[in-house]
């Protein structure tokens, strides 16, 4: 895509960003409502929080997608930072258009700016041409991830 310019989300953004989060199979079946006190909370958390990015993209004053990114600090790989990307989404109507290989190639390239070792990222397992997107872009499943509810 043309003209697209990444950017920190502002207070303002973040309706759009809930309605991109939930804009997808996995977000369909997810608890993603209007703007609240807890997303108000999360947002001024992530803000406020200078490892933290909620970044998006903006093409003429619209958002067509975001991703979070957030920089840790680790002892492993001789103390060098990590870059995390997670919540990566694109409006459903610019899908297929190169945006999401944008989004990530500005990622990473942050991350080489900032020194860090490398970039990981979360996916869910049932996202097929998600893993197939990541991997076209030099991501290995490595590891195996795991959670636990609370």
């Amino acid at each position: 895509m043309t003209d697209v310019i990444f950017r920190d989300a502002v207070r303002a953004d973040l309706p759009a960003i809930i309605a991109l989060l939930a804009d997808d199979v996995l977000g369909k079946a997810r608890d993603f409502t209007e703007v609240d006190e807890a997303y108000e909370k999360a947002f001024a958390d992530i803000a406020a929080d200078p490892r933290n990015h909620l970044v998006v993209a903006d093409v003429g004053g619209e958002l067509v997608g975001c991703m979070q990114i957030t920089y840790i600090p680790g002892l492993g790989r001789h103390g060098a930072e990590r870059s995390l990307i997670e919540s990566v989404r694109v409006r459903s109507d610019v899908r297929g258009r190169g945006l999401g290989r944008e989004m990530m190639a500005w990622a990473i390239d942050q991350a080489r700016q900032r020194g860090c070792a490398l970039v990981q990222l979360t996916t869910d397992k049932t996202r097929a041409d998600a893993h197939r997107f990541y991997r076209n872009l030099g991501f290995v499943a490595s590891h195996e991830g795991m959670k636990l509810a609370l």
